[in-house]
C-alpha cells in the first residue's frame, strides 16, 4: 500500500506560481512511475504531467508544457509539481497518483490516489 498526502494548494492570481508536493509513505516510490491529474468541478479527472520512476523521462498535457515542471526525488519520497504562469482554467483540485512500474496517461491505470489539493486562480 502507498499513501499519498498532496500538499501546496491555494489561491493564486493569474500570471502567479504555485509548487504542489506529494508525500509518500507505505513503500518507497522508486518503483513506480508517479502522476498529476486534475478535475474541474463538473468535469472528468484529467492528465496533467507524469515522471518515469527514475525521473529520466516526464510527459505534460499540452496546455501545461512549458508551464509546468515536474519533479521527484525518489530519497525523500516525493513528487513536485512547479506550476508557473497560471491562468484560470488551471483552476481544478490537483491529484498526485502512484502507477506501478510504466508511465501512463489514463486515470484508470493508476492504483494508488491522494486525497487532492485545491488550486484557484483568480483572474
Amino acid at each position: 500500500q502507498v499513501q499519498l498526502v498532496e500538499s501546496g494548494g491555494g489561491l493564486v492570481q493569474a500570471g502567479g506560481s504555485l509548487r504542489l508536493s506529494c508525500a509518500a509513505s507505505g513503500h518507497a516510490i522508486n518503483t513506480y512511475a508517479m502522476g498529476w491529474f486534475r478535475q474541474a468541478p463538473g468535469k472528468e479527472r484529467e492528465f496533467v504531467s507524469v515522471i518515469s520512476r527514475s525521473g529520466t523521462f516526464t510527459y505534460y498535457e499540452e496546455s501545461v508544457e512549458a508551464r509546468f515542471t515536474i519533479s521527484r526525488d525518489n530519497a525523500k519520497n516525493t513528487v513536485n509539481l512547479q506550476m508557473n504562469s497560471l491562468k484560470p482554467e488551471d483552476t481544478a483540485v490537483y491529484y498526485c497518483a502512484a502507477r506501478l512500474f510504466t508511465t501512463s496517461q489514463a486515470p484508470a491505470d493508476y492504483e494508488y490516489w491522494g486525497q487532492g489539493t485545491q488550486v484557484t486562480v483568480s483572474s
